[in-house]
């Protein structure tokens, strides 16, 4: 296949093959990315990257141009499944033909292995995501989300729910992680993040998703004072909400869940209050979240609340 014009003078090259302090620019650039257009503090997340690539555990690839590395992409094999990581181009050769030679490159790359049969991304700064042609579109769907985002002073003049003395409340405790993932797992049923994410499916796979917010810091800080486990009248958890700090003054909730039997009863919302409340008093000054848009529920929850619409993305699987 001919490449595009606005192409010419680009090569992609594995990642292994690149120094990474080839990349420093690149990921300082990155970081101030997030920081600028997301309120987030990304250099957390580039720290996670360095012992991938030092220890060539991961897949990946480099752009280069002008005799100059201007991007890379990477993907983390999870078999049978792959998540890319990250993928970024310079702003000053960015292009959406430029950031899908690395996708395809990646994507390429992970299907030359047959025991490799999904593929899972978000990328969060990929130009045009909603509209964009992608590689591989046999295997490819598209999820179209949001990031939201609420100042959570506004959670002080939130009512306590009318139903939330039928629940008990406490701070997030590691001896119930097990049956935290048990309710993620039970909470995504048959429902569309869990195409987007497979770990949703199993209790096992809950467990591991768990395990990476609470231990890594790609999704920010975990905060267990700002994050709530709620408990029915025969102490059986039944619902949950998670904090990250992804900045010193910003929250973000990585995961809220409520088991479907006592859905609709307004445990979702007392516990996103708790959660805002407790951000609030932490010194926050916003607070995000992300939800697939098809999730109409949920976005209307949040817009009750008062989060609004910062960023729309996608998320991409590819599955064969």
């Amino acid at each position: 296949m001919t490449a595009p014009a606005d192409l010419a003078g680009f090569d992609v090259v594995p990642l292994g093959a690149s120094d990474l302090q080839e990349l420093q620019p690149i990921l300082d650039e990155e970081s101030r990315a997030w920081a600028e257009e997301l309120d987030w503090d990304y250099r957390g997340s580039v720290e996670v990257l360095r012992p991938f690539v030092q220890s060539g555990s991961v897949t990946g690839y480099v752009l280069r141009a002008d005799g100059h590395t201007v991007g890379f992409a990477y993907a983390v094999p999870e078999p049978p499944k792959c998540l890319i990581g990250d993928l970024y181009v310079l702003r000053a050769y960015r292009s959406e033909s430029a950031e899908t030679l690395l996708l395809e490159a990646v994507l390429r790359d992970v299907f030359c292995r047959p025991w490799l049969r999904r593929v899972e991304c978000q990328l969060m700064l990929l130009e045009r995501p909603l509209e964009r042609r992608l590689p591989f579109q046999q295997y490819a769907r598209r999820y179209p989300r949001s990031l939201m985002a609420i100042d959570p002073a506004q959670a002080l003049d939130l009512p306590v729910h009318s139903e939330a003395a039928r629940y008990r409340l406490e701070h997030w405790s590691s001896a119930y992680q097990f049956e935290a993932a048990s309710v993620i797992a039970t909470a995504y049923r048959n429902h569309v993040d869990a195409e987007v994410n497979d770990q949703y499916r199993t209790r096992s796979g809950a467990l591991r998703f768990l395990t990476n917010l609470l231990v890594y810091s790609g999704c920010g800080i975990f905060c267990d004072s700002a994050s709530y486990l709620a408990f029915d009248s025969s102490d059986r958890l039944v619902g949950l909400c998670l904090v990250s700090l992804v900045r010193p003054d910003v929250g973000h909730i990585t995961q809220v869940s409520v088991i479907p039997e006592v859905q609709g009863r307004g445990l979702g919302y007392e516990l996103i209050r708790r959660s805002l409340v407790a951000v609030k008093q932490l010194g926050c000054r916003k607070v995000t979240l992300t939800v697939t848009n098809a999730n109409s529920r949920a976005r209307e929850l949040y817009t009750r609340m008062g989060f609004t619409v910062q960023r729309r993305f996608a998320a991409y699987v590819w599955e064969r």
